[in-house]
């Protein structure tokens, strides 16, 4: 980023107050209100350091590994089976939530299909939204179980088992 461009970040975030301090445009997050893609801007970190977190209990010695896996654990295509595989375990609130994420605007990246990118957004405003509403034990549980589809996923794709557990052709 060119400095003029972090300078106009600055001006436009940070406006001076009275007390010399900076001051605050928002009292406080209407999560109902917010736009789908700053939900999964907040759910997408979430679940970055929940599964930079949950990894240290297979390895704690190889960052870069670390890294390397977790980046493909927490990328759209993954995202999006780990949504196929908890969307039984949905609410329909949550379900009308992933939704609202998932048919937000964006540019999908040449990583994933538009329709997992899409789908990874909504998952993400999911995320976003209980962490934001404070429901941390439901979210512990869906990222959990989410968790759980991708590993699994992850080794059948590298042990060449299809989901019903026969060998791939």
């Amino acid at each position: 980023m060119k400095f003029s461009q972090f300078k106009l970040l600055v001006d436009m975030m940070f406006t001076p107050d009275e007390q010399g301090g900076i001051k605050t445009r928002y009292d406080g997050t209407n999560v109902r209100q917010m736009n789908s893609l700053v939900l999964a801007y907040v759910g997408d970190a979430f679940f970055h350091l929940f599964v930079r977190t949950r990894l240290l209990s297979y390895e704690q010695a190889r960052v870069h590994a670390l890294h390397a896996f977790s980046a493909q654990i927490v990328s759209a295509v993954w995202q999006h089976k780990a949504y196929l595989g908890i969307e039984s375990m949905l609410t329909d609130e949550e379900k009308a939530i992933y939704r609202r994420g998932r048919n937000a605007k964006s540019h999908a990246p040449r990583s994933s299909s538009v329709a997992e990118y899409h789908s990874s957004t909504g998952f993400e405003a999911l995320l976003g939204t209980l962490y934001l509403s404070e429901k941390f034990e439901r979210l512990q549980e869906l990222c959990e179980a989410a968790f759980a589809v991708i590993s699994k996923a992850m080794m059948e794709e590298i042990h060449g088992k299809t989901t019903e557990g026969t060998e791939k052709q």
